[in-house]
Parts: C-alpha cells; sequence; structure tokens
C-alpha cells in the first residue's frame, strides 16, 4: 500500500504531466467542441507531446482516452462525436496518465460559457468538498475523516454525495487499495501511513444521490435528472500531511 522514495518521485512526475492536461483543457474553448474531439486532442496531447500513455485506453475494454460527463452525467461519460458541448453545459473531464510504469489520475469539471448560477455553486462546493477531503489527510488520520469531512461540506451546502464510486490507492496499477469512501465517521477504517498515494474524487448531485447505469453499460446518470459534479486528484500522505500529485498550475486551495 505505500511507496518507496522512487516509486513516489516517479508517481509525481506523471501527475506534474497530468496537471499540464488540464492545463491544455483550461486554454482550450470548450463551447462547440464534441466529447470526442476532446478525447482526440487529449489523446495527441499525451503521446506526441508528453510521450506518455492515456491510462484508461484499454482498460476494462474502455476504447477512450476519458471520461467526458455532462450535466446529469455522474461518471464514466463516454466520448462521442453527437455529444456536442453547448453554453450552459458543466462537463468533467475525468483522465489517467502513465509515465515510466505509474499512474496518475485527476478530474476537473469545466463551466462551458455562460452556466446558471446554481450550477455554479454545485461546482464550487464539489471543488471545496475535494479539499476538505485532502485537509485531512496525514499521518495517524483514519479513512473515515476523510469521508467525514467531504459530506459534511456538501450537506451543509444542500448537496448529496454519491455513494457507489469512491476514491482508490494508485501506483503501477489504476486501481488499488485503499478504497477511499467520500462519506465516513471521524476516527474509523484503516490508518493513514506516511507514503500511501491515492485519488480522493468526490461527485455530489444537486439532487438525490441515487444514480442509474445506461444501456451502454458506461455512462451513469443521476435518477431524478438533477446536476452532478465531480473533481479528482490523486495525493500522497507526508511524513507532516498531504502532497497533492495532480495540482495543476494555477492552481491554489480553496480558503
Amino acid at each position: 500500500m505505500t511507496k518507496q522514495p522512487a516509486e513516489l518521485a516517479l508517481l509525481a512526475e506523471s501527475g506534474r504531466l497530468l496537471a499540464s492536461v488540464f492545463a491544455l483543457l483550461d486554454r482550450t474553448p470548450l463551447a462547440g467542441l464534441s466529447t470526442l474531439a476532446v478525447d482526440e486532442l487529449v489523446e495527441r496531447f499525451i503521446v506526441d507531446e508528453l510521450e506518455a500513455r492515456p491510462a484508461s485506453k484499454g482498460q476494462y475494454g474502455y476504447g477512450f482516452v476519458l471520461n467526458a460527463s455532462v450535466n446529469d452525467v455522474v461518471c464514466h461519460g463516454v466520448p462521442s462525436r453527437s455529444v456536442v458541448l453547448r453554453d450552459g453545459d458543466i462537463v468533467n473531464f475525468d483522465i489517467t496518465l502513465e509515465k515510466n510504469g505509474y499512474i496518475a489520475d485527476s478530474s476537473k469539471t469545466y463551466l462551458v460559457g455562460a452556466v446558471n448560477p446554481a450550477a455554479k455553486r454545485l461546482v464550487q462546493a464539489t471543488y471545496e468538498a475535494m479539499w476538505q477531503g485532502i485537509r485531512a489527510v496525514r499521518p495517524g488520520a483514519h479513512l473515515g475523516d476523510i469521508g467525514f469531512a467531504i459530506e459534511r461540506h456538501a450537506k451543509r451546502n444542500g448537496y448529496s454525495v454519491v455513494r457507489e464510486y469512491c476514491g482508490h490507492g494508485i501506483g503501477r496499477s489504476m486501481h488499488e487499495e485503499p478504497q477511499i469512501l467520500h462519506f465516513g465517521k471521524p476516527g474509523t477504517g484503516l490508518t493513514l501511513r506516511e507514503s500511501m498515494v491515492f485519488t480522493i474524487e468526490p461527485m455530489l448531485n444537486r439532487g438525490r444521490r441515487s444514480v442509474k447505469t445506461e444501456a451502454d453499460g458506461w455512462t451513469v446518470v443521476t435518477r431524478d435528472g438533477s446536476l452532478s459534479a465531480q473533481f479528482e486528484h490523486t495525493v500522497a500522505v507526508t511524513a507532516s500531511g498531504v502532497a497533492v500529485l495532480t495540482l495543476r498550475p494555477d492552481e491554489r486551495a480553496p480558503a
């Protein structure tokens, strides 16, 4: 579960490269692009510019580089030429990258054009909830502390936390132990140790937390049609707290 110093250095390099993928998306006008066009853009950048591997492509039989989850899609949205991003949409891009045998995983929900205030509030609260979870990470803390911090922030803002999907350990494999739930009780669950590496990736719904999987076997949507947002970072437990391995160049933790 814990990583050696050389492994942590390689994971940090994968995380840095993945952060640059999101920097590319940050400067890309999304309105009018299909989600498949975004997938193709990201694949070219990872393969040609970063000389890395998009780790999601081929994983579990998945045929694409990223998940593109628009509006009421909670996660695992499949890129499509027919899904075109429009003014007012919110879209989460969930991307993995492997370099030198080690994988980083991160996601960000983007506001496309002029987004209504209710959607903006959901996206901001989800981002803050992820950071509440990250702030709970330190040696001697418990997994339940992370989940509790996330769910408390969500509930305070009037949102529900999806329970069917969670964060996970990561390293040479995309999904390793432990599972990182986004709800929980303080002081419960596995005790965190220095050099553990895992993802924190809460999904918050504007309505109820119930979800369903569509006929394609991948796309997960809210049962009530409400909006959903997600953010994700790969983090490492350090001697004094936490390091965010996928921190983006212009990103700062919210106050």
